[in-house]
Order: structure tokens, then C-alpha cells, then sequence
């Protein structure tokens, strides 16, 4: 299987990486609490959407992402938008 780390740097990259993975999410039914109604195969690693998401053994998709900014309040707009508790 392959996997996929997104790396998002300063301001610009984590704007882009936060609207990137509600996108990713929106495409693959994934809710922004991580969870996943239509996943049916809680542990098994075999969809395409699990290149850029762990599944947890609860079956909550995180993803594979590292955001970095020297500026704490950037990464306060991802801790407290919509998508907060998919990380």
C-alpha cells in the first residue's frame, strides 16, 4: 500500500492544506469528525483513500498531514474551524 504524508508550510500552505483536506473529505464521504458512514471494512487498508488517511481501530480517518507555522494563530484556525476533530 502507498501512503502519502502532506507537509503545510506557513500561512499560505496551511490555508491551502486546510481547504485540500475538507476537499479530500467532501470526496471520499468522510464526515469532519473523521468517521466514515459508507465504510463497511473498519481495519482493512485497501481503499485509494487511505494513501492520504489512517483509520484508527475505532474507524476514524485521520490524516496523514504535518502543518508548521512560526505563527500559533494560523494553526488556532485548524484547531477550531469545521474540520477540528478530524485531527
Amino acid at each position: 500500500m502507498r501512503e502519502c504524508i502532506s507537509i503545510h508550510l506557513g500561512q499560505a500552505g496551511i490555508q491551502a492544506g486546510n481547504n485540500c483536506w475538507e476537499l479530500y473529505c467532501l470526496e471520499h464521504g468522510i464526515t469532519p469528525d473523521g468517521s466514515m458512514p459508507s465504510d463497511k471494512s473498519v481495519g482493512v487498508a485497501d481503499d485509494s483513500f487511505n494513501t492520504f488517511f489512517s483509520e484508527t481501530q475505532s474507524g476514524k480517518h485521520v490524516p496523514r498531514a504535518v502543518y508548521v507555522d512560526l505563527e500559533p494563530t494560523v494553526c488556532d484556525e485548524v484547531r477550531s474551524g469545521a474540520y477540528a476533530k478530524l485531527y
